[in-house]
């Protein structure tokens, strides 16, 4: 399946996604879904971006809102508006589609993505992934990807604390 043009490299909502994802899968293409916060974006982010798309044919990233960084994290975050995360991680080049999703976890969005390739971080135990068993059930894969040591959103924030 060819490459997404890039003027196809936009954001999407949740409910917009089955039309997407079926037209995808009319035209043959492999779907690879991740998901993050994608805050404070870094070459770990970048790095692990393009080895989740060398996986399949399309990329498709769940960012989550504001609303729903403000219930998994702690202190400030997110210090980017989603918009702009958005925004950010359309702009890159391995990234082929961003969809938000309001919830804790992006489960009611593999759900409906239903993707072929389910991809988080290797500090994720394949048990704690969320979707894991549902891609598994119907034929999906998990895959882990090795990320950068000492790159990351955490060593980041804590350089800035340290230098003021």
């Amino acid at each position: 399946m060819p490459k997404m043009p890039d003027n196809v490299r936009m954001t999407f909502t949740a409910k917009s996604i089955r039309g997407l994802t079926k037209n995808l899968r009319r035209r043959g293409g492999k779907i690879v879904f991740t998901n993050g916060v994608f805050d404070i974006l870094h070459y770990g982010h970048v790095e692990y971006l393009t080895r989740a798309r060398a996986l399949g044919d399309v990329l498709i990233v769940g960012l989550n809102s504001d609303r729903s960084v403000k219930k998994i994290k702690t202190g400030p975050r997110p210090f980017q508006d989603e918009a702009d995360r958005a925004r950010i991680l359309a702009a890159l080049r391995p990234v082929d589609f961003v969809i938000r999703f309001h919830e804790e976890t992006p489960l009611r969005l593999i759900e409906l993505v239903r993707p072929d390739v389910l991809v988080k971080g290797a500090d994720y135990k394949i048990s704690d992934i969320v979707g894991a068993e549902l891609v598994k059930s119907y034929g999906g894969r998990v895959k882990r990807i090795r990320l950068i040591p000492g790159c990351s959103t955490t060593d980041i924030i804590r350089k800035i604390k340290k230098s003021k």
